[in-house]
C-alpha cells in the first residue's frame, strides 16, 4: 500500500551546509555517498530515535541534477520526474508498495524509461544529504520540502517515536505481518554523514547479506542433474555454501557465476559464517 502523505505545504527554509559537506551538497551532477544502515541489536531501546517502515525497493540518490544509484550510476528517469525535484541532493528509495520489489527493479533499470511504469513509482525520501542539521530536524524539513513541491510521486518517510522495546517489537511485528520488510531506527540527533553508521540501524526479524556466486555445486537426490548449491564468496573474501531456499526454477536456472544474490540467516556459526542460510533473490547491480 502507498505511505501516507504529509500536508504541510509550506515552504523549506534556507539550508546552510557545514563547510565539509558544501561542496558535495552544492555541486549538482556529483555523486553522493549515501549513509549505511548497520543492524540493529536483538530488542533495541528505541528511545532517542526515529522509527521508519524499512522500504524494500530501490535506493535513489538525487543530486540536485541527476538520480542514480547507490553506486553513483545514473538511473534513467523520465523528464517529467526529475524535472520536479529540487536543486538540491535527496536520499530516498523508488517504491510501488510492498511486495513491487521486482517491478520497481525493472522499471529503474531500463536505459529509456518506461513511462506508465515510473507513472506507479513513488520517491519515497528518508534523508537530506549535506544538511548540517540533526536528524530530527531534517526529517521535518523533509516532509515539509516533500509536500511544498505538490507532486503526487513524491512524499517525505513518516518516522515516529516509539516508547519502549516492547512498543518496537510491537510495530515491527504488525509491518512484517502486512507484508513489509521491517525498520529502520534512525537516533535523532545524528548528524548526517556517508558511509557505515550507527546512527542508522536497520530491524528486521532475519538478517541479510550478500555474496557473490563463484561455483555450481551440482545436486544429488532429487536435485541430481541441477543446482545442489551455490558457492559464495562474502565480502570478506571468505567462501561458503548456499543450498536452501531455491525454487525449481531457480535451480534449473541459477545465478550465473560472477552474479551477486542476497540471502537470509539466522546469526552466524562459531566461525563467523552465516547460520541457516538461505537464498532470497538475485541482488541487480546499482
Amino acid at each position: 500500500m502507498p505511505l501516507s502523505r504529509r500536508q504541510a505545504l509550506c515552504s523549506l527554509p534556507a539550508l546552510w551546509l557545514a563547510p565539509a559537506l558544501r561542496a558535495q551538497a552544492a555541486a549538482p551532477g556529483a555523486a553522493i555517498s549515501p549513509m549505511l544502515a548497520r543492524d540493529a541489536p536483538p530488542a533495541p531501546d528505541p528511545t532517542g530515535w526515529l522509527v521508519s517502515e524499512k522500504l524494500d525497493g530501490v535506493r535513489a540518490l538525487w543530486d540536485g541534477a541527476q538520480l542514480r544509484f547507490r553506486s553513483g550510476d545514473p538511473i534513467v528517469a523520465p523528464a517529467w520526474f526529475t524535472a520536479a525535484l529540487p536543486a538540491r541532493p535527496l536520499d530516498g528509495e523508488l517504491w510501488l508498495g510492498r511486495g513491487g520489489f521486482e517491478a520497481t527493479v525493472g522499471a529503474a533499470r531500463r536505459a529509456r524509461p518506461d513511462d506508465s511504469a515510473w507513472r506507479r513509482l513513488s520517491y519515497a525520501l528518508f534523508d537530506l544529504p549535506g544538511d548540517p542539521r540533526p536528524f530530527a530536524q531534517r526529517a521535518q524539513a523533509l516532509s515539509v520540502l516533500a509536500a511544498s513541491l505538490r507532486q503526487p510521486f513524491v512524499e517525505a518517510v513518516p518516522q515516529r517515536t516509539l516508547p519502549d522495546a516492547a512498543a518496537l517489537a510491537r510495530e515491527l511485528d504488525a509491518v512484517v505481518r502486512a507484508g513489509g520488510e521491517g525498520l529502520m531506527l534512525h537516533r535523532a540527533a545524528a548528524l548526517w554523514r556517508p558511509g557505515r553508521s550507527a546512527d542508522l540501524l536497520k530491524l528486521k526479524p532475519w538478517s541479510d547479506a550478500e555474496g557473490v556466486v563463484v561455483a555450481h555445486l551440482p545436486g544429488r537426490g532429487r536435485h541430481a542433474g541441477r543446482l545442489g548449491a551455490l558457492q559464495l564468496r562474502l565480502d570478506d573474501g571468505r567462501t561458503f555454501r548456499l543450498g536452501t531456499g531455491f525454487s525449481d526454477v531457480e535451480r534449473e536456472a541459477p545465478p550465473p557465476v560472477g552474479s551477486r544474490v542476497s540471502f537470509r540467516h539466522q546469526g552466524h556459526t562459531d566461525d563467523g559464517l552465516p547460520r541457516f542460510a538461505s537464498f532470497w533473490r538475485v541482488r541487480p547491480a546499482e
